[in-house]
């Protein structure tokens, strides 16, 4: 993949999953532009730092018209979320509003200013970072809900998109150490390892796992995958009984 004259923006790049993707894109020869509530603790020529709170449609707003401005985007990565994680009993109506601003409004409001650009220069890369909680987990009222509706945007906009070479995609990892894996499992628990026991693959994903599949989706090269959902969750996503 080569990343001259492509200008990446990654949501929630501060951190866990989008540093790595903002680091390998930088490894490719993209201009990258990280958009976080905080700025990364590390710098380069190439990477550029918005910060915004994507919770908030106003500073998003700011934000998306502020990239847009400054350069023709050909990726855009929306990868920040957070969890809010309850029992039904606990959940509310403005955590479902919360996190429809954080993930679809926000991604909304980013492509509406990126796609004049990309549909200029016929060539596009949205992709999101979703979850395997999008088919169901306890305590993901809130989380579900959004992350499954992302799936179903994408596949719209990989519909009307298609025509003007821009692709629309989904990355649904599984468990991932992260610092929001270690928000509800403690760090190296017993519970943390009796669930990689769990799993197909015996292992709990890394950063690096979910970042190779956002790379795959973002490849100049790969323009004849659109509308998909690939689980990157180490089997979580396959069900079964055990007899």
């Amino acid at each position: 993949m080569n990343g001259v004259d492509h200008l990446a923006v990654v949501t929630g790049g501060s951190a866990g999953i989008g540093e790595r993707l903002c680091r390998d894109l930088l490894e490719l020869g993209y201009e990258v532009v990280s958009v976080a509530r905080r700025a990364p603790d590390w710098s380069n020529d190439r990477l550029r730092v918005v910060k915004a709170d994507l919770t908030d449609p106003l500073e998003t707003q700011q934000a998306a018209e502020e990239i847009a401005t400054s350069g023709g985007v050909t990726h855009f990565i929306h990868n920040a979320g957070i969890i809010l994680p309850n029992l039904l009993e606990d959940a509310e109506p403005g955590d479902l509003l919360k996190l429809t601003q954080l993930h679809a409004g926000a991604a909304l409001t980013f492509v509406k200013a990126f796609l004049p650009a990309m549909k200029t220069h016929g060539f596009g890369r949205i992709i999101f970072n979703s979850s395997r909680a999008a088919m169901g987990a306890p305590t993901r009222t809130a989380y579900s809900y959004s992350k499954a509706g992302l799936h179903g945007m994408a596949r719209t906009w990989a519909l009307e998109l298609g025509p003007h070479g821009i692709t629309v995609n989904v990355v649904a990892p599984g468990p991932v150490l992260t610092e929001n894996f270690w928000g509800i499992i403690e760090k190296d628990s017993e519970r943390q390892q009796k669930l990689a026991d769990g799993l197909p693959v015996r292992r709990i994903g890394t950063v690096e796992d979910v970042a190779r599949a956002i790379l795959f989706f973002a490849d100049p090269l790969n323009g004849y995958v659109t509308g998909q959902t690939l689980y990157v969750c180490g089997g979580a996503s396959i069900g079964g009984v055990t007899l």
